[in-house]
């Protein structure tokens, strides 16, 4: 009797023995096909957990990354002067008001101070208002709107057919700008066209682009996109060299203002 109670429990442990190993194994998967789709627990909990949120990289939400050629093609618009914001608080509504950014990049507030709106993105620039009327109201809450703005442009010039000024409305690339400027011309030197970036007030840098062997070859991986502001030159003769970075005023050796 005593044998074949042993021999039961030995069946019974090592039943248990081999479900415990089952779900230890069923768990193991699972997690292994979580990190291959490259979610965990800790990631669905809200905004702001995990070490992987867009949120805890905002260089790349923002879209500021390198501001030199080949940065982030999406940036967020950033205010400029001339460019009109609308301003509305929701518990003040006699604080409303519609603003021109001056030609110092400032605001002026209705009973508050001067506020600094050249170079902000919306969500910064609100934080600014709420932050001059923390003296004001009690919980300032304010919404704020892009009503005006400079449209977005580049600038063709040199050997093409119709050197100018064009509004950048959708995503475009040099060569793209140049057919959209007329084409080039029978005198253009299209293995050196030229792109010019602002880098700041005072900077541009300069990229030159072979587009006679870009386009033949079909490497259009190497056409570069377009960003507000550039500049595309497309000369006639060769250009023995052009420095990387130069002064916005040393432009007019390539930019022809009369053509514009």
């Amino acid at each position: 009797m005593k044998r074949r109670l042993i021999g039961f429990e030995i069946v019974v442990v090592a039943g248990l023995s081999l479900q415990i190993c089952a779900a230890a194994l069923a768990r193991g998967q699972n997690s292994d096909r979580a990190q291959e789709n490259g979610t965990s627990h800790s990631s669905l909990t809200g905004a702001g957990a995990g070490g992987n949120s867009t949120a805890a990289n905002p260089g790349r939400a923002d879209g500021l990354g390198n501001p030199l050629l080949g940065g982030e093609r999406r940036p967020l618009y950033r205010l400029r002067a001339s460019d009109v914001v609308e301003i509305s608080f929701t518990v003040a509504p006699e604080f409303n008001q519609t603003l021109t950014v001056q030609p110092d990049g400032y605001v002026l507030l209705k009973d508050a101070a001067m506020v600094r709106a050249e170079g902000l993105n919306l969500n910064e620039f609100r934080a600014a208002v709420e932050k001059a009327y923390q003296g004001y109201l009690h919980d300032p809450e304010a919404a704020v709107a892009l009503k005006d703005f400079e449209r977005p442009y580049y600038i063709v010039g040199g050997e093409v057919g119709k050197p100018g000024k064009y509004e950048l409305r959708s995503e475009v690339t040099v060569s793209e700008a140049v057919q959209i400027a007329g084409g080039l011309t029978s005198q253009s030197k299209h293995s050196q066209v030229v792109l010019f970036r602002r880098i700041n007030d005072e900077l541009v840098e300069t990229r030159v682009l072979n587009l006679k062997q870009m386009l033949k070859q079909r490497r259009l991986k190497e056409d570069a996109w377009l960003e507000p502001g550039d500049m595309i030159f497309v000369p006639q003769n060769t250009i023995s060299k052009i420095d990387r970075f130069l002064t916005r005023p040393s432009l007019s050796m390539y930019m022809d203002p009369s053509q514009f």
